[in-house]
């Protein structure tokens, strides 16, 4: 009995960049993924508490389950050659409860160590996950969520072509403003 092979992403990376290599994550990714997000000034508008393994595990499924239903997700960035986990950027499906406009849209996200800021790494790896999906699954309308006051991303969403288009009031549940930023597809273009 043959084995099915596994999926192309799992054994090598799905994607290639001039600096960087894009794997989907994996199980055995969660080591690394606690790594990234242990440095409190990479999850200073992240989340108001320390990581938590079983909420991170949980995180590391729901990404899966992006790429499983709709065969895109959050890529694990690595330098070329390396297993060093360095980043994790994308475009996701997940339902934050926002309502419709953003919970039915493809969302952009981008995590990047300490020590790679101010390299481009983001930029780098958004470009190509951009036009890898557009590739693959066809312009659409995409969104994504900066809090107040992290103006490295939103310099970045920016330049990706997002502008602001709403805001998220803070609540019991996240005690922050985020503003919401949306890319229209580009149609038309050939």
């Amino acid at each position: 009995m043959s084995q099915e092979p596994w999926p192309e992403g799992l054994t090598a990376p799905l994607l290639t960049t001039t600096r960087f290599e894009l794997w989907q994550p994996r199980v055995g990714d969660l080591a690394a993924h606690m790594a990234l997000l242990a440095d409190p000034e990479v999850t200073r508008y992240l989340a108001p508490t320390p990581p938590d393994p079983e909420k991170h595990m949980e995180r590391l499924i729901r990404h899966a389950e992006s790429w499983l239903q709709h065969g895109y997700g959050l890529f694990a960035v690595r330098p070329h050659g390396s297993e060093a986990m360095i980043a994790s950027c994308g475009l996701f499906h997940s339902n934050r409860g926002f309502g419709k406009g953003f919970d039915d849209a493809t969302e952009a996200g981008w995590i990047v160590a300490r020590d790679w800021w101010g390299q481009g790494v983001a930029r780098e790896v958004m470009e190509a996950s951009l036009a890898w999906f557009e590739e693959r699954h066809g312009p659409r309308r995409m969104v994504c969520m900066i809090e107040e006051g992290n103006l490295a991303s939103e310099r970045l969403a920016a330049a990706l072509g997002f502008v602001a288009y709403g805001r998220k009031e803070p609540d019991a549940e996240d005690p922050v403003a985020l503003n919401l930023y949306e890319r229209q597809p580009k149609v038309g273009l050939s």
